[in-house]
């Protein structure tokens, strides 16, 4: 892979002209960085997409491509794209519906809006794949029909499908009304009794692991419980089951359903294994008694997954703030807190509160302020992207906590020029506000350079446009080769430097 040339493909500042030389010598990799510029005409994605099959995909999801500009015989995977967004010609299904190579027949049946005789057709292919790819996003009435589909893969897909009407799904979980599936991936491929090994060494198996098939299907059945839990078309009647399921997984995809009944997360609140209890103790279904029975669980992860519930009492989190590692992070509570909420919140003698307060972005310029100000580094540390604060409380919060705020001020986009330059200058080194300034659109010229000089901020750095041109035409020969892309995809490039590039490709 040329990656100078293919960052110089997505440079935004690449002339016209030499747009169009590049297209002319495109290998697979710079035709999809030329397929993503959103200055390419209509010409220019024609000829790029008959040159390239590869980019012709791209070009067609990104609406580059209309149907008169693709031949389906010619580029099936382009005119795929097309159908899979809705603008290709129905007449291609038909013709993609009889494709001997299956993998088209699966691309095809996933895409939306397939005319009904399409949809047939695909339903009675031979091979299951197709018919799986069907199931999994095909409209209710054929879903509902497929769920009777021998092929227990089949059901597993319809299972997964949020089109499927509840009745449908329902009669998936309890197995009423179907006779048993008569095949599997599984027993299509071995002779049964057969478990797949996790470590399998055969590299033409494709099985997934843990696999097995006694003549039930099990695991298949099992994934297609796994699908039916997680689907949130499935009655939750028919899944109170799962509450005692011996499945660990299975449990805990109960836990997390939105509507989950009160006597049933009270049940799994009693879970014995805690990875049920962290899925119950996010769930915004859960009410105030289960919410206070998991804030006292040492099970591992359950008051850090609580914290995050939505609908957890501030008084309760006051309380987990006090007792579990959280991290600065935007909790669902506190984002939705009220104005007077935030107040108690600003003035709480918990510094883990106050931190977590100072995650909001919207917080009034008072509050935030105050916040800003605090003698506490950590909650300094997570108001300082905050915008609209003044320089001088800036440079105040740097002179206070020092490197523990650095990455934060020079991530704020108020943060000044000359700012940014003392932080890049820090002994020693912040290596995390380097990255920052390296790309803040305020950071200059002797800022970027004091960031070369890390290897991380230097990837960034180097598609920074106040990179001196000089230093760009270096960095296009360095030995990390992310470094060489960003600086062929820096506008800041000279002109004549892009033309030599690209003269060097075509040997013009």
């Amino acid at each position: 892979m040329n990656h100078v040339l293919c960052g110089l493909a997505a440079n935004e500042a690449l002339p016209f002209e030499l747009v169009r030389r590049l297209i002319a010598v495109a290998d697979e990799d710079v035709a999809h960085s030329l397929a993503g510029r959103a200055d390419l005409s209509r010409e220019q994605a024609v000829t790029l997409a008959a040159r390239v099959e590869e980019s012709a995909v791209r070009l067609a999801y990104e609406g580059r491509l209309t149907a008169a500009d693709v031949d389906p015989r010619t580029r099936p995977q382009a005119a795929l794209a097309l159908l899979d967004e809705g603008s290709g010609d129905p007449e291609w299904a038909r013709l993609f519906a009889r494709d001997p190579d299956v993998g088209r027949r699966s691309k095809l049946a996933a895409c939306p809006g397939l005319p009904a005789d399409v949809r047939e057709t695909l339903a009675a292919d031979p091979d299951v794949r197709v018919v799986v790819e069907l199931a999994s996003w095909t409209t209710a009435d054929l879903a509902a029909r497929l769920a009777h589909h021998p092929h227990a893969e089949v059901r597993r897909a319809v299972a997964a499908n949020e089109a499927t009407p509840p009745r449908v799904l329902a009669m998936l979980v309890t197995g009423e009304g179907l006779s048993p599936a008569e095949r599997c991936l599984v027993c299509d491929a071995e002779e049964t009794p057969f478990a797949h090994d996790p470590n399998c060494p055969r590299l033409d198996c494709d099985l997934r692991p843990g696999a097995s098939c006694d003549g039930s299907h099990e695991s298949t059945l099992h994934e297609l419980a796994e699908q039916a839990l997680q689907n949130p078309a499935t009655p939750i009647e028919v899944l109170l089951g799962f509450a005692d399921h011996p499945s660990t997984l299975l449990r805990g995809l109960l836990a997390a359903r939105p509507d989950l009944p009160p006597e049933t997360a009270a049940r799994l609140a009693g879970d014995p294994v805690p990875g049920v209890r962290d899925g119950l103790a996010e769930n915004p279904a859960i009410g105030d008694a289960v919410i206070r029975v998991l804030a006292a669980d040492r099970g591992h992860d359950v008051r850090r997954c609580l914290a995050h519930n939505p609908r957890v009492p501030l008084d309760v989190l006051s309380d987990l703030a006090a007792a579990t590692r959280i991290g600065p992070s935007l909790l669902p509570r506190i984002a939705s807190a009220s104005p007077s909420e935030v107040e108690d919140l600003a003035r709480s003698s918990n510094p883990v509160l106050r931190m977590l307060l100072a995650e909001r972005r919207d917080l009034p310029a008072g509050i935030r302020d105050a916040l800003a100000d605090d003698p506490d580094a950590k909650v300094a540390k997570s108001v300082a992207r905050h915008p609209g604060l003044s320089e001088a409380r800036l440079r105040a919060m740097v002179e206070r906590h020092g490197a523990q705020v650095a990455a934060g001020v020079a991530a704020n986009p108020d943060t000044p020029p000359a700012l940014l330059e003392e932080l890049a200058g820090h002994v020693p080194p912040v290596r995390k506000a380097l990255r920052e300034i390296a790309r803040h659109p305020g950071a200059t010229g002797p800022a970027l350079l004091v960031c070369l000089a890390d290897r991380q901020a230097r990837r960034v750095a180097a598609g920074h446009p106040a990179v001196p041109p000089e230093v760009l035409v270096e960095l296009l020969a360095d030995d990390d080769w992310q470094v060489g892309e960003a600086a062929a995809a820096n506008p800041s490039l000279p002109p004549a430097v892009m033309a030599e590039l690209v003269s060097g490709a075509d040997g013009a």
